[in-house]
């Protein structure tokens, strides 16, 4: 993806991204606007939820809280510009800042290299933890199960 400063006020979405991004998110949205008129509405997700097997357990009000992002009808372009914000978007200043200052317990404003790289250990060292399925993914709440709580394999 493109950087090209304070995008997040570019008018135009599509220049936020490469034409091979536009492509796939093309696909994804055409698999999930499944009665195909352009707009993705609560039954499109409901089927497509229920493609992905959780046909039963999505609740209408996460569907709502879903569909109100677009704040109107979501067709293409307000698809494109919502994923848009979520993958320019990164974590306030102060939260980067609180995370840095565990590790600088004297409040000196640094932090040592080798505890970068000891983060970037203990990043791989979870993901080693993480399950992944047949397909490549990870449960990312079950990893955060883990992170938290520590491997059940561990303890007994």
């Amino acid at each position: 993806m493109r950087q090209r400063g304070a995008q997040k006020s570019c008018s135009n979405v599509f220049s936020m991204f490469e034409q091979s991004q536009i492509q796939e998110f093309k696909e994804a949205f055409g698999c999930i606007d499944q009665d195909r008129d352009g707009v993705i509405k609560k039954q499109d997700l409901r089927e497509t939820y229920g493609q992905l097997g959780r046909k039963l357990n999505v609740k209408d009000e996460e569907l709502d809280e879903m569909l109100n992002e677009g704040k109107g009808p979501i067709n293409f372009t307000v698809f494109l510009t919502l994923f848009g914000e979520k993958l320019n978007g990164t974590d306030p200043e102060d939260t980067i800042l609180a995370a840095f200052k565990l590790f600088d317990p004297n409040g000196t404003g640094h932090v040592q290299q080798a505890n970068c790289r000891f983060i970037n250990l203990q990043v791989d060292q979870a993901f080693a933890l993480a399950p992944i399925d047949p397909t490549g993914n990870i449960d990312y709440k079950s990893l955060c199960y883990i992170i938290t709580h520590g491997d059940e394999k561990e303890e007994s």
